[in-house]
């Protein structure tokens, strides 16, 4: 079971770090990606790591800007320099198997979302 939070109201230009916390048996072969969702629009990547290895990949939209990080037991994203069009709920999520995985299909595991709202 996964737990998304950190989420919050920030300026544009502001920064915030959210947190993902797995219950449970943990995997250490495991992806771990964020996604957002807009306000009416679909799901979209972000970006994911291998716990693993912690290879890491972004999505362009948000590369420069935002880092994907893990310790012994989270996996974090820092947002930096946020933008209104960042605004959106945030959701981590984990696949059982390694590698770069960038579409909700190749997700196991959902957490319930982290509302981020950047205001201009």
């Amino acid at each position: 079971q996964l737990q998304a939070s950190g989420g919050g109201l920030v300026q544009a230009g502001g920064s915030l770090r959210l947190s993902c916390a797995a219950s449970g048996r943990t995997c250490s072969n495991c992806a771990v990606g964020w996604f957002r969702q807009p306000p009416g629009k679909e799901r979209e990547f972000v970006a994911t790591i291998n716990w693993a290895g912690g290879s890491t990949f972004y999505a362009d939209s948000v590369k420069g800007r935002f880092t994907i990080s893990r310790d012994k037991a989270k996996v974090y994203l820092q947002m930096n320099s946020l933008k209104p069009e960042d605004t959106a709920v945030y959701y981590c999520a984990a696949a059982i198997t390694l590698g770069i995985k960038v579409s909700v299909l190749e997700y196991d595991y959902w957490g319930q979302g982290t509302l981020v709202t950047v205001s201009s």
